[in-house]
């Protein structure tokens, strides 16, 4: 039997790839299917197997089963012989087939169709082994959502945010088909562990169940060849959390050999609000909070144009199509255009950068648009015929092709890129022209208190950026988030929270403009922030 088995996943592996070619990557992107290679699936089903009593018979579950690679890695370390039942459910009806023919006579019943309407047909399974697909949230239809979110609401008892992808719905609606004292492993993006809308999940393996550990992956070592996924393997148990629980995190390598380990009280993770980042060092809060970003800079995304390649352009062609100056605003290329860390400008204030930039900019009416700019209307007309003014985001503006205000800044963030150890993932631009920036940017703009600093002199605007960019590699990823292969993430909100201590150590000055409303400022940076916001 043993000898049949090795065939069979012998035959399950080169028929997964079968099937996965004969969809493209956006379609499995947008169905979330990746299986889970067979390595990796022994090492997870080994440790669970071998933290269960060995006269136990296995009841088996796997909500997203495709085609059985935690069902083959389960035989191959338990023995078909205690496997008391196992349910496989697969929305594919393709996979469905193949794991019907693969595994069936091992025991294995496969229900073809939806977990989230199935799952009710289990509800004593003692082993739920799963890799739920990958979904992001603006894929589900918002009708199956609003059902998800109410399905999983009841399953769990808890509320669903629904920015949240489907690998969420799946872990919690799993919750009804376990077993009291029902172990589980689940893999999933480490996203979660960092995200608000993976505040379900944490709350979840804090509140409801006992949880056992969390192993992540090294994002530099993408467990799915085709999908830039950060993983993490969760492992819990259908119990009530003891009262002084602790959780083994770990790090890198594999289940059973990981690179570093850390035992975590889990009433610390209920107060923590990032995962990755608890282990950090926590300021002391004796003389007051810590002065971050925020304190200093309000923070936001740059401007979403709706669609750049009709409303940015080269300067001269905007001249040649026939746009008035009135209409056209310096942008900022890519970042991968800006090789200094400083942009300088001409007279005008556009940057001196080869080629200039602009971003078509009018909220005048198309009837006056017409009537006065003919030309500028007529190459609106070309983005109406190319059904640019029918997306989603402009066709909820008036007129279509208004953009978002965003003044220029003096600083901006890159918020995706790549680094390890001290190499910084992001890099800070000083920007002295008086170009907009999009989304590719996170922009800063100075508040009051900084503002009088560095408007006073370009020396001092220049230390502000100097000291941003001395914000180490660690600190930076510390609030971000990361996904497969090492890219990092910045949000708004994740930068407006790193510590601005640098910035107070370039300017003491700071600390004597706050003085009469903070006398507990210290030099590592702490600071009032009610003196600060004023």
């Amino acid at each position: 039997m043993a000898a049949s088995m090795e065939v069979r996943e012998k035959i399950r592996r080169e028929r997964q790839v079968q099937l996965d070619r004969r969809r493209s990557q956006s379609e499995r992107n947008r169905l979330g299917q990746f299986s889970t290679p067979n390595e990796l699936a022994v090492d997870i089903a080994e440790y669970l197997v071998h933290m269960m009593p060995a006269d136990e018979p296995i009841r088996f579950l796997e909500p997203a089963l495709g085609s059985g690679s935690f069902y083959s890695a389960l035989l191959e370390t338990a023995g078909a012989d205690r496997v008391l039942s196992a349910v496989g459910m697969e929305i594919d009806r393709r996979f469905a087939d193949l794991a019907r023919e693969l595994w069936g006579e091992y025991g294995l019943t496969v229900l073809q169709g939806d977990f989230s309407e199935l799952g009710g047909e289990v509800a004593d399974a003692n082993l739920v082994l799963a890799n739920p697909p990958y979904v992001r949230h603006h894929h589900l239809d918002p009708s199956y959502k609003k059902l998800l979110q109410n399905r999983a609401s009841l399953a769990s008892g808890m509320s669903i945010n629904g920015l949240s992808g489907l690998y969420v719905y799946f872990i919690t609606l799993a919750h009804s088909c376990m077993a009291p004292g029902a172990l589980a492993a689940w893999l999933v993006p480490s996203e979660f562990m960092d995200v608000n809308y993976g505040s379900a999940v944490r709350r979840y393996l804090t509140d409801k169940v006992e949880l056992i550990r969390i192993h992540r992956f090294d994002p530099g070592d993408v467990q799915f060849d085709d999908a830039l996924v950060s993983s993490a393997v969760v492992v819990f148990r259908k119990e009530d959390p003891p009262a002084e629980a602790t959780a083994l995190f770990t790090f890198g390598g594999s289940m059973s050999s990981p690179v570093k380990s850390e035992s975590v009280s889990v009433r610390d993770l209920r107060r923590s609000r990032k995962w990755r980042s608890r282990s950090r060092p926590k300021p002391s809060q004796a003389s007051g909070p810590m002065l971050t970003i925020g304190d200093l800079f309000t923070v936001r995304r740059g401007l979403v144009t709706g669609a750049n390649s009709f409303f940015v352009m080269e300067r001269s062609e905007a001249h040649r199509i026939g746009i008035p100056d009135d209409y056209m605003k310096p942008v900022l290329p890519s970042p991968r255009y800006l090789r200094q860390g400083v942009v300088r400008c001409d007279e005008d204030g556009f940057p001196l950068l080869t080629p200039q930039l602009v971003l078509l900019d009018c909220d005048l009416p198309e009837e006056q648009v017409q009537s006065q700019h003919p030309r500028l209307a007529e190459y609106l007309q070309t983005g109406i015929s190319q059904g640019i003014g029918d997306r989603f985001l402009l066709s909820r503006r008036t007129p279509w092709y208004r953009q978002e205000r965003r003044e220029p800044t003096p600083y901006l963030s890159t918020y995706m890129g790549r680094g390890e150890g001290d190499d910084k993932p992001f890099r800070f631009i000083w920007n002295q022209s008086k170009a907009v920036a999009t989304n590719v940017y996170l922009l800063l703009y100075p508040k009051p208190v900084l503002a009088r600093f560095t408007g006073a002199s370009e020396e001092q605007a220049g230390i502000v950026h100097q000291a941003l960019n001395s914000l180490g590699g660690p600190e930076l990823r510390a609030e971000g988030r990361v996904y497969g292969g090492g890219l990092h993430k910045l949000e708004p909100g994740e930068l407006a929270r790193l510590p601005a201590a640098p910035i107070l150590k370039a300017l003491p000055e700071l600390r004597d403009v706050a003085q009469p409303e903070s006398p507990g400022l210290s030099s590592d940076g702490q600071l009032s922030f009610a003196a600060m916001r004023r």
